[in-house]
């Protein structure tokens, strides 16, 4: 009976398909907000991105639509709007995967009898190569020295720890003192974007950072107990949503307009490369899960190859 009452309990709490009875007449915003949403909570990681992009993108125009007017011409006009407002490739591809997948819910709940993406004209924009800016160390210590005189309580902090461990920023921003094993020098991020755990070495000069993160906390009169944020906003005593305001104000300060705040993760490892690091311990360093990610720094090696085909030339003499 206990393993009965179990299962029903977890059936009733699980999202459910709607109802068929009302598929005619049900608007999208109606699905997104009984139904969809319900089930991104359940099976999505971070569901409040999801409720982002569509309060922004979608509620206001194809919201209105019901689920069985919306047709290919209609998205494809959707797509259109966003290209012309100019937003980035990559931002309006994320915007059609989430049409595409609420609409192939749809599809599977029986609330329309097809997916009208997929005869869409535009499927998704074309992205080029993968941007990549790595720093110089010039443009390092240039950046860096911008960061330290900002009026920003931790923003010189936040980006030195990133780009001494080449954590993300999101990594670092939600990281908790609980995370950190000082006597192991190791860093655990419990939640990575794999959705996986992580594992962060942490150099001594790392350790000093965070030594200096507390310090700061204790001048501020912030909290830094296990539980706590190890960047606390002194404003709203909560961790910081993002850094790129303070950010911003620092790169335009020294003409370093493009260089992202994730770019310390790509010169992180392009560092590492040009000092000899192997690709199998860069790709261990930065969390990767695929050494197939990692590769995309192979370019930086310098005259490995080269000196690599020597080896059997020098064996035979």
């Amino acid at each position: 009976m206990g393993l009965l009452s179990k299962l029903l309990r977890q059936t009733a709490t699980e999202p459910q398909p709607p109802n068929s009875s009302r598929r005619s007449d049900l608007l999208l915003n109606e699905f997104f907000d009984c139904h969809f949403y319900p089930y991104a909570e359940a099976t999505r990681r971070r569901p409040a991105i999801v409720k982002y992009i569509y309060d922004k993108h979608l509620r206001p125009n194809l919201g209105q639509k019901r689920l069985c007017d919306l047709d290919s011409k209609m998205l494809d006009e959707w797509v259109r709007t966003h290209i012309r407002k100019r937003y980035k490739p990559g931002t309006i591809n994320k915007h059609i995967f989430l049409v595409n997948r609420i609409l192939n819910v749809a599809q599977n709940w029986g609330m329309i009898e097809h997916n009208a993406y997929k005869n869409c004209v535009i499927k998704r924009l074309p992205l080029g190569d993968y941007r990549q800016r790595f720093l110089s160390e010039g443009e390092l210590r240039t950046l860096l020295d911008a960061c330290y005189r900002d009026q920003h309580p931790f923003l010189y902090l936040f980006a030195k720890l990133l780009i001494l461990t080449g954590a993300r920023s999101s990594e670092a921003r939600l990281a908790r003192w609980r995370d950190f094993d000082f006597q192991s020098c190791i860093w655990t991020v419990p939640l990575s974007k794999s959705g996986r755990s992580r594992r962060i070495v942490l150099s001594s000069a790392a350790i000093a950072v965070l030594d200096d993160i507390k310090a700061q906390a204790e001048r501020l009169y912030l909290p830094h107990t296990v539980n706590d944020y190890i960047f606390i906003n002194p404003k709203f005593k909560k961790p910081y949503d993002s850094f790129h305001l303070a950010w911003d104000r620092a790169r335009q300060r020294v003409g370093l307009r493009d260089v992202r705040i994730h770019d310390l993760r790509h010169t992180y490892a392009s560092l590492l490369i040009n000092k000899g690091a192997s690709i199998y311990e860069v790709q261990r360093l930065l969390g990767h899960h695929h050494v197939s990610m990692t590769e995309r720094y192979a370019h930086l090696m310098p005259n490995t190859l080269a000196e690599r085909v020597e080896i059997v030339a020098d064996i035979l003499g």
